[in-house]
C-alpha cells in the first residue's frame, strides 16, 4: 500500500462521513445495481472506524465503496496509487490454468506501450512481480513512474526475468503510459485492418488525425476490420471512428449528469456534439460553448460520406473493451453497421471523477453516465458480440489468433 501518516479515530471518522457524503450526492446512482448503501454503510461503520494501521484503514475504505459495483470507483492514498495494467503496462490479462496451477496469461500487448517495448507478447504467463510470485485473483498492480522486477515465462518455456520501466504519467489526475493509439494494415482479399488501442485526449484532435489518415491509406480497401481489443477507452476522440461507419449524421448516444436525470430530460433537445474540431485553436470556443451548461451531451456522428467498405464491417472485442471502445460497437450494433466478433466488452461505461478526502486519501467515482441513443445504459452489462468467441489459453500459447481468424472468416462472407 505505500508508507503514509498514520490516522487518529477523528480523521478516520471525518474521512469516513466525507466519503459517505460524496457517494451520495456526487455519484451518479449508488442504486444503480441493487446495492443498499445505508446498509451497506452501517454494516462496515464501526469495523473501519477501529481500524489503527493505515494500510488497513485504506483497504477497508476501498471495499467499502467497492460495494457499489461501478466502474471509476474507488479509493487510495496518493503516495502509494496502483493503477490496473491496462493503464500502466498497456497490457492485459487472461486467467489461465496451467501444469503449474492458474496463471495470469498476457492477452493484449499494445503496440508503443512498455509491456510490448520490454518483448512481452500475447501468450506469455506473468509469474511474479518484484520477486513475489503472482497468481489469480490477485490482480497485477503498478505505480507510475516506477521500474518493477518481472517475472515472465514465455511461450516457448524459457524464462524471462527482468526490469519493466514504467514511464511517470503526463497527469496526476489521469495517469497512464500512452502506446500508439491507431494503426493500420492491408491483408489479403482487399481486407483493410485498423487497431485502436485508446483515444487520448479529451476532446481527442490528435488521434482523429490519426484515424483519418489510416482510413485514407486504406480507401481501396471493400471490407474493413477495426479491432478494438483491449480498447482503454478516452475521450471523444472515437467519434471519429464511429463517423466512419456510416455515411450519415447519426445519433449515437448522449453523457447523463446525476442533476439531469434526477429532474427529467428530452434526449432530443440535448445540446449536441457533432463534429472534432481539426485545429486545436478551436479548442478555446469548445470550452467556453460547454463550460457553463449541463454536462448532458448528445454525440452526432460526423457525415463523413460513404465508404468503399460500407456494408462490409466486423468489429473484433473482447472483456477488456471498454468506454469509449464499448461506445463504437455499440452504436455499430444498435444501426446494423458491423458484425461484431470477439467476447462481451467490459461494462464500463460511466464519467468517472476524483475527490480529495483528506490526509492524502483520494475517493474515485462516476460522476456521469452514458446510454445508446436506444436508452440502453451499458455500464455492468457491454456489448454482447454477433459471434462470440473466446480466444482460449491454447491458442495464445501457440501464437494463434482464432477471433481475428473468425473475423476474417465472417469478413469473407459479406
Amino acid at each position: 500500500m505505500g508508507v503514509h501518516s498514520s490516522l487518529n479515530r477523528n480523521d478516520r471518522e471525518a474521512i469516513f462521513k466525507k466519503v459517505c457524503r460524496l457517494v451520495e450526492t456526487r455519484h451518479f446512482n449508488p442504486k444503480l445495481n441493487g446495492v443498499d448503501w445505508d446498509a451497506v454503510v452501517e454494516a462496515r461503520r464501526d469495523r473501519i472506524l477501529q481500524i489503527d494501521s493505515a494500510e488497513e484503514f485504506e483497504k477497508e475504505m476501498h471495499e467499502l465503496v467497492s460495494q457499489l459495483k461501478t466502474s471509476h470507483t474507488g479509493f487510495f492514498h496518493r503516495s502509494a496509487r496502483r493503477i490496473p495494467a491496462r493503464f500502466a503496462i498497456n497490457a492485459t490479462f487472461q486467467r489461465c490454468q496451467t501444469n503449474d496451477g492458474e496463471r495470469w496469461m498476457f492477452l493484449d500487448v499494445h503496440e508503443g506501450g512498455p509491456a510490448h517495448a520490454a518483448g512481452i507478447e500475447p501468450g506469455d504467463l506473468l509469474m511474479a512481480l518484484n520477486g513475489q510470485e503472482i497468481t489469480p485473483p490477485m490482480q497485477p498492480m503498478f505505480r507510475m513512474g516506477e521500474a518493477i522486477k518481472i517475472g515472465v515465462q514465455r511461450r516457448d518455456g524459457t524464462q524471462f526475468p527482468g526490469t519493466l520501466p514504467i514511464p511517470s504519467p503526463k497527469s496526476k489526475h489521469r495517469p497512464m503510459a500512452i502506446p500508439r493509439a491507431i494503426s493500420f494494415s492491408k491483408l489479403s482479399d482487399g481486407i483493410g485492418l485498423l487497431k485502436a488501442t485508446m483515444f487520448p485526449g479529451a476532446v481527442g484532435i490528435d488521434v482523429a488525425h490519426d484515424i483519418t489518415h489510416a482510413i485514407r491509406e486504406l480507401a481501396d480497401c471493400a471490407r474493413l476490420i477495426i479491432d478494438l481489443r483491449g480498447n482503454t477507452g478516452g475521450g471523444i476522440g472515437g467519434l471519429r471512428l464511429m463517423s466512419y461507419l456510416t455515411p450519415d449524421k447519426l445519433p449515437v448516444g448522449y453523457s447523463l449528469t446525476k442533476r439531469r436525470a434526477g429532474k427529467g430530460y428530452d434526449k432530443e433537445k440535448l445540446p449536441r456534439f457533432t463534429k472534432i474540431p481539426s485545429h486545436k485553436s478551436a479548442l478555446l470556443w469548445l470550452t467556453l460553448r460547454y463550460a457553463l451548461i449541463d454536462k448532458s451531451i448528445v454525440v452526432v456522428t460526423e457525415g463523413l460520406g460513404p465508404q468503399k467498405f460500407h456494408g462490409r464491417i466486423v468489429l473484433l472485442v473482447n472483456q477488456h473493451t471498454t468506454s469509449a471502445g464499448e461506445m463504437i460497437a455499440a452504436f455499430a450494433q444498435e444501426n446494423n453497421l458491423a458484425t461484431i466478433v470477439g467476447t462481451t466488452t467490459a461494462g464500463r461505461l460511466l464519467s468517472g471523477s476524483v475527490f480529495k478526502v483528506g490526509h492524502g486519501y483520494i475517493l474515485g467515482l462516476p460522476v456521469a453516465g452514458y446510454l445508446t441513443w436506444q436508452g440502453v445504459l451499458l455500464e455492468g452489462k457491454g456489448v454482447l458480440p454477433d459471434v462470440n468467441l473466446e480466444l482460449s489459453c491454447e491458442a495464445l500459447r501457440e501464437s494463434r489468433d482464432t477471433q481475428m481468424d473468425k473475423a476474417i472468416e465472417v469478413m469473407r462472407s459479406l
